[in-house]
């Protein structure tokens, strides 16, 4: 009972109910504070899911990376909020037109902000896997060894920002208001929970619509140039306009399926994953051999 509750409802309580819940709680101006609880309820029910229905034991287990990922998860998170909090001032100074329409109910408002953010991080995403500077930075994302919910803020906080100016700056320039913004990046944050969930769980003919653990799987595969598929954060419209879609249900995945082939002593440690993209020979780019 409790396994199908899980296979079958944990999207649904993340996508409907949390999600649905913060953007109540920011269209009624709600202090952020109950953003950040509900975030924390998310975490919470993404890692008891992950415990009492994995796709893999094995991803349950810490691989010395415990430590590592809640640093990330912390700096990261608290980078969004930062982000989210000089809003007002950085819409004053950089909105070019005011075109924003916040006559429309605020739940369309915040669907158009995660398809325009949607657009604009993918296409970086895809360009991180093409371009060598921004691999380097990206590469931190990749060298992941489990699969589960963490993952999706295990990231280097300049390609982090990267990603993130990519999604919000079109807002910006339209006007988009703060509190649209704050249910913005709870969505961003469940939506990088589901993503990298080790839950089992299944949402039907959703899957080929929606960005989320099971065709992530796929971006994640350690082989040069096997991994540039599915890049999308909420959709998989993009890659499928992209041709960078890809998808096989019959596939199994297993720690040896992830990290980065030409790098397999990548740095494990907070601090040194952050400087590994500084150095002369940091990871090599997909599609070299890692020489």
């Amino acid at each position: 009972m409790v396994e199908t509750l899980i296979r079958y409802g944990y999207v649904p309580l993340l996508l409907v109910g949390v999600n649905g819940t913060g953007i109540a709680l920011a269209a009624a101006g709600a202090s952020k504070a109950w953003l950040l609880l509900l975030l924390g309820a998310a975490v919470a029910a993404s890692f008891t899911a992950e415990r009492l229905l994995p796709y893999a034991d094995e991803w349950n287990l810490p691989m010395a990376d415990r430590r590592r990922d809640v640093l990330h998860a912390f700096v990261n998170e608290t980078l969004i909020l930062a982000s989210v909090a000089s809003l007002p001032v950085l819409a004053g100074a950089v909105t070019v037109a005011d075109v924003w329409p916040s006559a429309w109910p605020f739940p369309v408002q915040v669907l158009l902000a995660v398809l325009v953010a949607d657009a604009g991080i993918t296409l970086v995403h895809f360009a991180s896997h093409k371009v060598g500077l921004l691999w380097r930075f990206h590469a931190v994302h990749h060298s992941v060894k489990r699969f589960y919910g963490f993952n999706g803020l295990m990231k280097h906080p300049l390609h982090q920002s990267a990603e993130l100016a990519a999604g919000v700056a079109p807002l910006l320039l339209a006007g988009m208001p703060a509190d649209v913004a704050a249910a913005l990046a709870l969505t961003v944050a469940v939506q990088l929970l589901l993503q990298h969930s080790n839950a089992d769980y299944r949402v039907g003919a959703l899957r080929y619509v929606l960005s989320l653990n099971e065709g992530h799987r796929f971006h994640h595969l350690k082989w040069a140039g096997v991994g540039d598929v599915n890049f999308g954060l909420f959709t998989l419209v993009w890659d499928r306009m992209l041709g960078t879609y890809s998808f096989d249900p019959g596939r199994r995945f297993s720690s040896d399926d992830l990290g980065i082939a030409a790098k397999p002593r990548y740095p494990t440690e907070y601090l040194a994953q952050l400087s590994e993209p500084f150095r002369p020979r940091g990871a090599c780019a997909p599609g070299t051999d890692g020489g």
